[in-house]
């Protein structure tokens, strides 16, 4: 069995040894963060102000902050729909995120993206996309430029568990083994996929990273409620990722407070209130860490509550900016469909970026 597995309870490890005050009140405060965008984001969704879908990530920041604080500028990340928090912990803006869900010009995606794809190409952050499992094989494609071009970085690539039973997955984990790419495959195991549970639909023996042993490939396994557990266990796999080019499966446990979307209107129908209210209650990664830092005397309780007050001011002023920009011009629609046409190739007077004749 070749895996990166730990003994619990190592979550001070090095990695986290090395971070400053600074860094774990910055590590708060983008938990938060998340935390009140997501919850504005669906208060304005149930006003109408928003197209499209809305997939939140509230109650899994842990795992979006915790991994990409491991990350530096060699390194890439790419995602599926329910993408929100890992466009603000890369370091995108809310004004931007907000102004994408609203489907304004000021957006992220020039509003035509909405809610699943996110994009900021200047902070190596691949989207944010709808196809179920289609970013998989983008992260080896991301992985294998890294290698081709001998640069010592690594490629996340996040996805849900629903999402393992999707082909390009498969597909994607033999490519990454055969040529030993630099790509860590996070599943964000929420415990749900689209109104069904885990273990009615998907077939496993002791955990969904164990289908890497049929790729030969390294896995783990943890909760991804603690954040200092999450920076501990991922970072061993970038480390490996980025110094011997081998990929990892990991299956990091973790859960939502709301349905797989906003309109997965049965979420509280295939799970008990008492299920969601102990996840909020005995493994809320905000309380868990706040608690941390607190035990830590690296701020008060009234430090949190400021970082919270400032959170949702943060996202309540993203709202205006949002409501206040202008929509998308109609002219604009055929824009940024092909890179070739946008800026008028060769290749674009001949039509050969379709038709390769």
């Amino acid at each position: 069995m070749h895996t990166v597995l730990q003994s619990p309870g190592e979550s001070r490890s090095t990695i986290n040894e090395q971070l400053t005050k600074a860094d774990k009140i910055r590590l708060l405060r983008d938990m938060y963060r998340i935390r009140r965008f997501e919850q504005t984001s669906l208060k304005y969704y149930n006003l109408g102000r928003m197209g499209g879908f809305l997939h939140l990530y509230s109650g899994q920041e842990a795992v979006a902050v915790g991994t990409i604080s491991l990350l530096g500028e060699n390194d890439h990340v790419i995602t599926a729909y329910r993408d929100h928090g890992h466009a603000l912990a890369v370091g995108m803006s809310m004004n931007e995120c907000m102004a994408e869900l609203f489907g304004k010009a000021t957006g992220c995606s020039k509003g035509k993206g909405g809610s699943m794809h996110f994009f900021a190409p200047d902070k190596r952050y691949w989207g944010g996309h709808g196809i179920v499992g289609g970013q998989t094989p983008l992260g080896a494609g991301i992985a294998y430029a890294l290698k081709y071009k001998n640069i010592p970085g690594c490629c996340l690539c996040y996805l849900g568990d629903g999402a393992i039973n999707q082909g390009a997955f498969h597909e994607s984990l033999n490519l990454a083994a055969l040529f030993q790419l630099p790509v860590i495959y996070i599943i964000e195991n929420n415990g749900y996929s689209m109104g069904t549970s885990q273990k009615r639909s998907s077939a496993y023996k002791s955990s969904l990273a164990e289908r890497a042993e049929a790729y030969n490939m390294a896995w783990d396994v943890f909760i991804g409620e603690d954040l200092y557990e999450v920076r501990n266990r991922t970072n061993i796999a970038i480390d490996r990722a980025r110094k011997t080019q081998q990929p990892t499966l990991l299956e990091i446990q973790t859960y939502r407070y709301y349905g797989h979307s906003v309109a997965d209107a049965n979420a509280k129908k295939y799970r008990t209130s008492e299920e969601i209210d102990d996840y909020k209650n005995n493994h809320d990664p905000l309380q868990i860490f706040s608690k941390a830092l607190l035990q830590e005397e690296v701020l008060t309780q009234a430090d949190i509550q400021e970082i919270d007050k400032a959170a949702k001011e943060e996202a309540n002023a993203a709202v205006a900016f949002a409501e206040e920009s202008p929509l998308p011009e109609e002219s604009d629609i055929l824009n940024d469909v092909y890179w070739e046409v946008d800026n008028q190739t060769e290749a674009a007077k001949h039509g050969y970026y379709f038709f390769n004749n």
